[in-house]
């Protein structure tokens, strides 16, 4: 695959070569801290250090395809002190970094925010931060807005 001009497709994962499956578990391995270094994560997954080093800059998870590698979140939070900073905490915890927040004035109990992160040097995955975010008290909704 040229690196001058990559072309992406979105594939689902069922379909994809075991070896695909296995760096992406190396990576995610890395990303948590769960292993420390490529050697004990390739054999913890049962893949080669040189099929690792293949594929490595070819296989992304979606959140990581596009080139920016931004993501826009959307909430729907009840209106409570402190509410936001626990969001912004749980954000920052995964060590991803936090491009805008834009709240709008509470409705009826309820407001929405909007919160684009960048994941370049994040642990874990989007949908851990999602599911972090979706287990505070007062979150009433949590999703991705858009993928840049």
């Amino acid at each position: 695959m040229p690196q001058d001009n990559p072309e992406y497709f979105l594939v689902d994962k069922r379909v994809l070569p075991e070896v695909f499956i296995k760096v992406m578990e190396v990576k995610q391995r890395l990303n948590t801290g769960e292993s420390t270094s490529v050697n004990e994560a390739v054999r913890k997954t049962g893949l080669s250090r040189s099929a690792y080093y293949k594929y490595k800059d070819s296989v992304l998870p979606f959140y990581e395809a596009a080139s920016g590698k931004k993501v826009t979140l959307l909430l729907s939070v009840e209106n409570f002190q402190g509410i936001l900073s626990e969001i912004i905490r749980t954000i920052a915890e995964s060590r991803a970094n936090i491009l805008t927040i834009n709240q709008n004035i509470p409705i009826n109990g309820l407001a929405d925010i909007s919160i684009s992160i960048e994941t370049v040097s994040m642990y874990g995955t989007v949908d851990d931060i999602i599911n972090d975010i979706s287990k505070l008290a007062g979150v009433r909704k949590c999703m991705i807005l858009s993928r840049e």
